[in-house]
């Protein structure tokens, strides 16, 4: 808003309640040093801050486009959607956590599988994210990083899978747990076929996706001061449960970890 207004060729001032700088959305705060951002800068330096090098959380199109040439990509198995076989219920029915997470997320699944090319070389990739029910893996999730690890074999192409994630994804029950096993057969095929499999951890790399794909990457890349934990009662986790019972969860951490650079 100016601070004077002309009118009738006179200079009138603004009341000083009015004379307000606008600035939401501009700028954020980092919450390694507490630095105000400009949201512009930010964005050009990958979501990393330039005074303490701490990494905001990212979406899963949005590390994609970065990862992959000149952004571009091919989405695939977007058909691949949780189900609720166990009809569960806990302070919602499952189906309208599902509904939730789409709507919040804007994403189909807790992570979105792609193909193309870094530095001309052939890839595929899948990217989780915290914003689907805590990036947590169902049975989905599961069957997409097996198709994933399928393809870069039928392909000959290198596999690079960003983790973040809360753990096995409860509302499916032993089911989510069955993941675990399935994935690791697939990749121990991949590995007898000598093809790259590139496991980046982020914030936060929690349960079962950690006690299993995460952890049986050829080359694995944290970022600095990424949390990994093999269990935890951490924000992400909790996304697994209804609000009631996640304020009765104790805070505990179990064999936790956390890796700096």
């Amino acid at each position: 808003m100016a601070w004077f207004n002309k009118k009738s060729k006179r200079i009138e001032a603004v009341p000083p309640e009015e004379r307000v700088v606008k600035t939401e959305n501009v700028f954020v705060k980092c919450d390694g040093c507490e630095a105000h951002l400009f949201k512009g800068e930010l964005e050009d330096g990958l979501q990393v801050c330039s005074h303490c090098g701490y990494h905001f959380r990212i979406g899963a199109r949005e590390r994609l486009a970065m990862l992959f040439d000149d952004g571009n990509y091919e989405e695939l198995d977007a058909e691949v959607i949780s189900l609720d076989p166990l009809e569960f219920v806990d302070s919602k029915p499952y189906p309208e956590r599902l509904a939730l997470a789409k709507g919040t997320s804007g994403l189909p699944e807790a992570i979105i599988n792609a193909r193309g090319t870094v530095a001309d070389h052939s890839v595929v990739a899948g990217a989780m994210d915290m914003l689907f029910i805590g990036g947590s893996m169902g049975s989905a999730v599961g069957e997409k990083v097996t198709r994933l690890i399928e393809r870069a074999m039928k392909e000959r192409s290198a596999l690079v899978i960003f983790s973040t994630s809360g753990g096995a994804r409860m509302q499916e029950g032993t089911l989510s747990l069955m993941q675990m096993a399935k994935i690791s057969a697939a990749l121990a095929v991949m590995d007898e076929a000598r093809l790259p499999f590139i496991s980046v951890l982020t914030d936060p790399t929690t349960g079962g996706v950690t006690a299993s794909f995460a952890m049986l990457g050829d080359v694995i890349i944290a970022e600095p001061k990424e949390g990994v934990d093999w269990f935890r009662w951490s924000e992400s986790y909790r996304a697994n449960y209804s609000s009631e019972a996640a304020e009765r969860l104790p805070e505990v951490r179990v064999s936790s970890r956390t890796w700096h650079d």
